[in-house]
């Protein structure tokens, strides 16, 4: 070989790699960021965002819905999407009340489940096989619909507390 010849290219990264990388980043600062002293528990900023009145669920819903299409981009199956769809709609009904939701999602960890999800699709692609489009469709649709539902159920909540409380 010529020493002056620049080398062989690199062999493609893994289909997947990249979202990977990012879901792992997404799953660690919503769900594992910071260690709470003297125990194993971490918490990340999903809780913390579950505070902000109407975006802050937004926000951390959001970011889980990566998560989710970068399991439809490495080709995770039906069952898959509707697993980690099931994840992120739990979270997002239970998290959508107030303070208890907040509490729930210091232990269910929605995008940490997800994640573990989307490393067995990218590591064992062989054993998945391309989700449909209507499949993927339907999950997203169905997923964004629960979302909004949450949040105007919690809306509706809320106001009637205070309306409660106040009057």
């Amino acid at each position: 070989m010529d020493p002056s010849s620049p080398p062989p290219p690199a062999p493609p990264a893994p289909r997947g790699t990249g979202d990977l990388r990012r879901s792992r980043t997404i799953a660690r600062v919503l769900d594992d960021l910071i260690p709470i002293p003297g125990t194993s528990w971490r918490v990340g900023l999903d809780p913390l965002l579950g505070l902000v009145p109407g975006v802050g669920d937004w926000i951390g819903w959001a970011a889980s819905l990566h998560l989710l299409g970068s399991a439809v981009r490495a080709g995770a199956d039906g069952a898959t999407l509707l697993r980690m769809a099931g994840n992120v709609m739990l979270d997002a009904v239970v998290g959508a009340v107030p303070v208890l939701g907040d509490a729930f999602d210091l232990a269910w960890k929605a995008n940490d489940r997800n994640l573990r999800l989307l490393e067995r699709v990218v590591a064992d692609p062989s054993h998945t096989r391309r989700a449909s489009r209507g499949v993927v469709v339907a999950v997203v649709g169905g997923t964004v619909a629960l979302l909004g539902a949450a949040s105007v159920g919690s809306f509706l909540l809320l106001r009637w507390v205070v309306g409660a409380v106040v009057g």
